[in-house]
């Protein structure tokens, strides 16, 4: 159980043993308890609510077309032309891929883990465009795209909500984005960041837990991941939730369209694709615009995304904020370049919240590795180069991990 940060294993009324910890502050600070601290650490409700996150899943271009139902492969990039380009390199690396692979094989070990730990929600950041439309954004250089009959791959894994605000959503066009939307409707996926017009792109996906309550998604993204601002939604035209800035507008509507939805017991989550795709740097205007959402806007999760590998986490004031999930579903295979952040390594996010409090009441992480074009388990070593990391990028924040005998990351704040 989490006691204000703290992991025991197992509870209080037979007794408890600290786990191991990498992060000496923390070390420190569990020295300092007196039973009296120990006793009076709130406990988190038993209906605890129970939300899957993680990086962005981009099933399109090498991944589509390893689908039973791959769309027509040329691309438009400056140096690729053909979408099994990405496949050849892959392979180079790990040998053959199956042609075709299931559905449900880009998850791999994920379907596992999510069987067994069973979140209520699952959200994800779908980084393609669900399209045959065959009119792409000319000059934007990638364009990546599923077709439309690939989206098994999407429901294999049980997702209930798909962020949309991010840069590749509209790849194939205002064509491919109607296409997109339609696709996703149709199998039940809520939709949430892009629309037909501003109000559906700003508008949530709600999503209601029998017996908990309701969790509200709201997904946005802002210039400096890349997103075009050309592909703005406007109140007659369709496009993402962009935010021009993170400054006090941007703070201002976002928490006049929270008020707007939310009731009391909900839970939200502000999805936001934000920042470049190679550093740890956070910079002081994303934790100031986080910071802000929590305070004036009511949101209790931060769910950040953009970076291709998986940056610090922050709890405020109760509050998750995770600034970068990193990467978890891709082609990158075979591609060479920024080796030092371990791209292929990933997290699957289990964010569990207390709904009386509305806060925190644990976030356990299973680390994985993209390869073959699915998620695998990762190895104790790659577990532990994450917990490292996660140490040293959360000292700013007062965060860090311990990681448990199975490789699962567990948060200390």
């Amino acid at each position: 159980m989490l006691l204000s940060g703290i992991q025991f294993s197992r509870p209080l009324e037979s007794g408890f043993r600290l786990k191991s910890c990498r992060n000496d502050n923390f070390l420190d600070f569990c020295k300092r308890l007196t039973l009296t601290d120990i006793f009076t650490l709130e406990m988190p409700s038993s209906s605890a609510i129970t939300i899957f996150m993680c990086g962005d899943v981009m099933t399109g271009r090498g991944i589509d077309q390893i689908l039973p139902w791959p769309s027509v492969p040329h691309i438009f990039e400056p140096y690729v032309r053909d979408a099994r380009g990405y496949v050849d390199l892959a392979e180079d690396i790990s040998g053959p891929l199956p042609k075709p692979a299931g559905f449900s094989y880009v998850w791999g070990d994920a379907l596992d883990i999510l069987a067994r730990l069973a979140p209520d929600v699952r959200v994800i950041n779908l980084e393609t465009s669900v399209t045959a439309c065959e009119e792409y954004w000319q000059g934007k250089g990638i364009n990546y795209r599923m077709h439309p009959r690939n989206i098994t791959a999407i429901t294999a894994a049980g997702i209930d909500v798909c962020a949309l605000a991010n840069n590749h959503v509209l790849d194939w066009g205002y064509a491919g984005l109607a296409e997109t939307l339609a696709t996703l409707k149709e199998v039940g996926i809520g939709i949430v960041g892009a629309g037909r017009n501003l109000a559906e792109a700003v508008a949530p996906a709600i999503v209601t837990i029998k017996g908990k309550g309701r969790v509200l998604v709201f997904s946005c993204g802002d210039e400096s991941s890349g997103i075009p601002l050309e592909w703005e939604a406007t109140a007659a035209t369709p496009g993402v939730h962009l935010l021009r800035d993170l400054g006090d507008e941007s703070v201002r509507a976002f928490a006049a369209r929270v008020h707007d939805a939310k009731e009391a017991g909900d839970m939200v989550i502000a999805s936001i694709h934000w920042g470049g795709n190679w550093s740890y740097e956070i910079p002081p205007e994303q934790i100031a615009f986080a910071h802000r959402l929590i305070d004036e806007a009511g949101v209790d999760i931060i769910h950040g995304h953009s970076s291709h590998h998986v940056k610090g986490i922050e709890v405020y004031r109760g509050k998750p904020v995770i600034y970068g999930c990193g990467d978890f579903i891709n082609d990158y295979e075979g591609i060479s370049g920024n080796e030092q952040y371990r791209g292929e390594l990933g997290l699957m996010y289990f964010v569990q919240m207390d709904p009386v409090s509305g806060k925190l009441a644990g976030l356990r992480m299973q680390p994985t590795l993209m390869k073959r074009f699915k998620v695998n388990g990762a190895s104790q070593a790659d577990a532990l180069w994450l917990c490292d990391m996660l140490n040293r990028e959360g000292r700013r924040f007062g965060t860090g991990v311990t990681m448990e005998d199975d490789g699962t990351l567990v948060l200390q704040w």
